[in-house]
């Protein structure tokens, strides 16, 4: 599977959104349509390695708001240090 994997995260850093790859999943910030296209794209090179492709996906729709897939992270690590 890792080849196949490693075919969706080709797209997803070809898009040149934020995004952020873990052990488990890729994280991608942008615009809904953008976002979505590039789901697609990556959904599809995936498809092009196997005869079934599994997608989890989640939202978190905030108008607004950019930057947070470090932001989160780095609201959390300020509680840490303070020691709240």
């Amino acid at each position: 599977m890792s080849a196949a994997v490693a075919a969706a995260v080709e797209v997803v850093r070809a898009s040149g959104l934020p995004h952020q790859t873990t052990s488990m999943f890729t994280y991608l910030e942008g615009d809904w349509d953008e976002v979505m296209a590039v789901v697609k794209a990556a959904t599809d090179a995936v498809a092009a390695h196997a005869p079934r492709v599994g997608l989890v996906l989640k939202a978190d729709i905030r108008p607004g708001h950019t930057g947070e897939l470090t932001g989160k992270v780095e609201r959390v690590e300020r509680h840490l240090g303070s020691g709240s």
